[in-house]
């Protein structure tokens, strides 16, 4: 019981410590999704398991487009490992900083909120994993860090327990 009872304690005071994405209101660049994603953007990134290994790194083409009010990014992924993967996203914008986004391996929508530099992007994704598929929760921290870098950290989750973590760097491509 005594056990219990801290582990919840536990919980109770990391929930109440976390940042919320209106933090960085104030934050400059002001982060615009169409004007960095419309286009052509390169991402580099890595998965590190809890533990800090490294498991894969990888390479992302994005090409940004717009249809009507609809920002779409169809993002080309090769994997250390010479895997391919393809993911298109269809993003809306509900209101000024509210986001929302389908793709055929995210369950239901994403949800994203985007403030000062920032945006947070919650999501639940399909993921094959040694001939499996788990259904994993995705909480994406976005920052932008000049007009055509931006670092992205994910944390991957099951159960609220997490799993690893995923850091891509964004590159948008300037003609």
């Amino acid at each position: 019981m005594k056990r219990t009872l801290m582990l919840m304690l536990c919980l109770l005071l990391v929930s109440c410590t976390a940042v919320e994405v209106e933090h960085y209101r104030n934050e400059e660049p002001r982060l615009d999704l169409r004007a960095f994603f419309v286009g052509r953007v390169d991402a580099w990134g890595m998965f590190q398991k809890r533990s800090g290994e490294v498991v894969k790194r990888f390479h992302v083409e994005i090409t940004g487009s717009r249809d009507g009010d609809k920002l779409i990014l169809d993002e080309r992924f090769r994997y250390s490992d010479g895997t391919t993967q393809q993911r298109v996203w269809t993003l809306t914008e509900d209101s000024p900083g509210q986001w929302r986004g389908t793709a055929a391996d995210v369950i239901g929508e994403a949800r994203g909120e985007v403030a000062g530099n920032a945006l947070r992007w919650r999501y639940v994704l399909s993921l094959p994993v040694d001939g499996s598929v788990y259904q994993v929760d995705f909480d994406d921290w976005m920052y932008l860090i000049d007009e055509n870098t931006l670092a992205n950290r994910s944390f991957m989750s099951k159960f609220g327990v997490e799993l690893g973590q995923v850091t891509l760097f964004f590159r948008k491509q300037v003609d």
